[in-house]
């Protein structure tokens, strides 16, 4: 039998601070209009069409601003989305942002640009929210302030259209599998 401490109308102990958590959870919410702030958090995002410089899937990537950077291996698609998550309570005054992209299997870099821009805030509908900044790469143009809107649209084509289709036999010098970017 158990101990009396342990039950409360025969609900374990352990249980008893579920509701308590979700009466806390759920008066973020009881207002008539709903609370948008999950997820807003602050960073860059950049998108990056890699038209007119052949295949770059594999080639390694580092996207900085304000001391933070983030790297990675880039997928298989023609507009890639990159983003680098900052501190919440990041300086919003200008400052640089820089993109570099290496090809697979080199040490010399394709793209190594940069590009001063200050932090926008969002709001996050309850009374908070975060600073973000939206660019983007093209090899016409190098690296923008502002997302043109046919940038965007052919990211957003590419997110429809069906995924690539990987080679069935790989060649001994294809790059490695590499993740996309987390799309946050």
């Amino acid at each position: 039998m158990r101990p009396a401490s342990s039950l409360l109308l025969g609900v374990p102990a352990r249980l008893l601070g579920v509701p308590a958590l979700l009466l806390a959870v759920s008066a973020c919410t009881a207002s008539a209009v709903p609370c948008a702030g999950v997820g807003v958090d602050s960073g860059v995002s950049l998108l990056f069409l890699r038209d007119g410089y052949g295949d770059l899937t594999g080639a390694s990537y580092e996207l900085c601003a304000r001391g933070e950077c983030v790297e990675g291996t880039l997928p298989p698609e023609r507009v890639t989305r990159l983003r680098l998550a900052l501190p919440r309570d990041v300086d919003p005054a200008r400052g640089p942002v820089r993109l570099r992209v290496t090809p697979w299997q080199s040490d010399d870099p394709v793209i190594d640009a940069s590009t001063e821009v200050g932090l926008t805030y969002q709001s996050d509908g309850c009374g908070g929210g975060a600073y973000n900044r939206g660019l983007a790469f093209t090899k016409e143009d190098g690296l923008l302030t502002k997302v043109p809107e046919w940038v965007l649209e052919a990211w957003l084509a590419g997110l429809e259209g069906p995924p690539a289709s990987p080679s069935s036999t790989p060649s001994p010098s294809s790059p490695p599998s590499g993740s996309a970017p987390e799309l946050a």
